[in-house]
């Protein structure tokens, strides 16, 4: 009879494992890159041992493709969000804070060691190019969704290609937070209120 509370018990103390491998996996990686974080590391780092962590990940590549899914499943919650936020509010105040590894969103640091490894590694490869997609097809979605539902009424080849700019923006702005993540923050705003309410305006063509 109480092998159901059992097993859910199991689970979640298994999910709560896995998600404090991945959080000192991740803190190993921006600190010492990814070649450099040996598994006996990360298990230090995660007060665990290395064949605890071998049950759930049998490689460092595999740790970060779970890494990469796991930011997947963050996007998709925020892609179910029918807002309409003012996204260079929402850039300006999210940068810098995914330099940092408690930060919400893929770490700055951390996003630049994973494309290098993706490289060398054709599955990493493969999880970042369905990242990439996933990024691109909730930017266009919101693009074009109408206003009443939170979007900005784009027609579709001009989602596509705004959807595509804003990417790179979003990307180019994580490069920056490595090489400058003391940037002033007013700079910063008034530079993407330059930009952004271009990218959105369903009347530009």
């Amino acid at each position: 009879m109480n092998a159901r509370p059992r097993s859910e018990k199991a689970e979640a103390r298994a999910e709560a494992q896995r998600k404090r491998i991945l959080d000192a996996a991740q803190h190993c990686f921006i600190e010492h890159g990814f070649h450099g974080a040996s598994m006996a590391a990360i298990a230090e780092t995660a007060q665990m041992s290395a064949g605890l962590i071998y049950r759930y990940f049998e490689s460092k590549s595999a740790i970060i493709l779970a890494i990469v899914e796991e930011q997947l499943v963050l996007l998709r919650a925020d892609i179910g969000r029918n807002t309409c936020p003012d996204f260079a509010v929402i850039m300006t105040n999210e940068y810098g804070r995914s330099y940092r590894p408690e930060g919400r969103g893929m770490n700055a640091a951390l996003l630049l060691e994973i494309s290098a490894e993706a490289t060398r590694d054709p599955q990493i490869a493969a999880a970042l190019d369905d990242y990439d997609t996933t990024v691109r097809d909730a930017l266009h979605d919101w693009l074009t969704r109408a206003r009443e539902a939170g979007g900005h009424a784009l027609a579709d080849d001009a989602a596509r290609r705004r959807a595509l700019m804003l990417q790179c923006l979003i990307e180019g702005l994580k490069l920056r937070e490595t090489r400058e993540p003391g940037l002033d923050r007013a700079l910063l705003f008034a530079a993407l209120q330059d930009v952004v309410p271009r990218l959105l305006d369903a009347e530009l063509r």
